[in-house]
């Protein structure tokens, strides 16, 4: 269970980062950094894909109310379209930590070295951290909480995604709808299902089942 071990040890202001959305067929890309109190103690916070989706907001709720900082950094699907989604993973982290509104003083990102970003500031890549650090499992529930937020937002205008239940993710009723209707502006069309479709589009082949693969 996540907790305050490793911000404690290292000690000062300490921010935890997490995103939410890397895998999505959809939509933006969403990171959180949240600085908490040493003393923290956030029953139920815990890795975001471990707590029932139903849960976030009010979860998202109680951390915005007892850290000390958040900051917010999004990329939409365009910005991953041009930019790549490893890169837009570093930048909305980046921008994450630089809306905390105060500098910390060392970085605690969930994941491996592929996403340390390019800051003046120590920071620490841990994988699974947010199992391990309750500030980066703090992150991953606010940044979860903040895409999927978005993605209903955006299924209100086009419901046959069903991007409310879903989220944008590659699920069986997220593939059937776009083999139905086809994509939309919010697709990401770098990313392989969404390339196939197009490419069986171009080439006037009825739609048929997609791979799930990114």
């Amino acid at each position: 269970m996540a907790d305050m071990t490793i911000e404690r040890r290292i000690g000062g202001l300490v921010a935890g980062c997490d995103e939410a959305g890397r895998g999505s067929w959809a939509g933006p890309i969403v990171a959180a950094a949240v600085i908490l109190p040493p003393d923290a103690i956030l029953p139920g916070v815990n890795d975001s894909k471990a707590v029932n989706k139903k849960n976030h907001r009010a979860l998202a709720d109680v951390i915005m109310q007892k850290a000390v900082a958040v900051g917010i950094g999004i990329a939409g699907n365009q910005f991953i379209d041009e930019k790549g989604i490893s890169y837009a993973n570093r930048y909305v982290i980046k921008k994450a930590v630089e809306n905390l509104g105060i500098v910390p003083g060392y970085l605690l990102i969930d994941g491996g070295t592929q996403q340390k970003i390019d800051i003046d500031i120590l920071q620490e890549e841990i994988p699974k951290g947010d199992q391990k650090s309750l500030s980066i499992a703090a992150a991953s529930i606010i940044a979860k909480s903040v895409h999927d937020e978005l993605m209903k937002r955006y299924a209100v205008k086009y419901p046959q995604y069903k991007w409310d239940d879903n989220t944008g993710y590659g699920t069986m009723d997220h593939r059937y709808a776009i083999n139905q209707h086809g994509i939309c502006e919010y697709h990401r069309r770098s990313f392989k299902p969404i390339k196939e479709f197009l490419r069986k589009e171009a080439l006037g082949t009825p739609r048929a089942g997609m791979s799930m693969a990114q």
